[in-house]
């Protein structure tokens, strides 16, 4: 399928999801994992609509490293979509991207920076990238409209033609912060 073709009219109004689900569909990236969380929910419903695309919801963030990895041995490509603080429940599933090197593309959407309101999201959302880079895994930062698409390129390919684990991270700056 071309990457443009049959894209769902968005139901966001967030445009840059319809832009980033098309460099992903350009990179052929057809699982979607995660854990429903507001951040990627509009995401995961364009991956929902699309015809082609499987989208699986997580008990919790480790499982996604798993299934990245299953997905990856059928020789397909998915992308393992998460909060900041999802991070932390993944540190030992980390170790199985880094030893088998296998390939895993995330997207993780921060808290517990810019404009962050709710204190109990600070601690992982500072740790959750020294956690990832400790763990091999390289992050692309999104800080602004401008940066998504060459971010969201690098860090696909990082993955996927590089081997890595690969994680783009989207700021607060860029999505707004949640009132809680």
């Amino acid at each position: 399928m071309k990457p443009d073709a049959a894209l769902p009219d968005a139901t966001t109004e967030h445009h840059w999801l319809r832009d980033l689900f098309a460099i992903l569909l350009e990179h052929d990236v057809r699982f979607y994992a995660y854990v429903p969380d507001a951040g990627n929910a509009d995401l995961v419903q364009l991956a929902q609509q699309h015809p082609g695309m499987r989208t699986v919801m997580l008990t919790t963030e480790e499982e996604g490293v798993a299934f990245c990895a299953g997905v990856d041995l059928v020789g397909q490509r998915a992308a393992l979509l998460m909060q900041s603080s999802g991070v932390g429940n993944c540190g030992n599933f980390f170790t199985l991207i880094r030893g088998a090197r296998f390939p895993a593309f995330m997207m993780i959407t921060m808290r517990g920076d810019y404009g962050e309101t709710n204190p109990w999201q600070y601690a992982m959302g500072q740790a959750a990238i020294p956690m990832m880079e400790a763990m091999g895994i390289l992050p692309f930062w999104v800080n602004g409209a401008d940066e998504l698409e060459r971010a969201a390129r690098a860090a696909l390919t990082a993955a996927f033609r590089g081997g890595h684990g690969a994680a783009l991270v989207l700021s607060q700056r860029f999505l707004g912060a949640k009132s809680m």
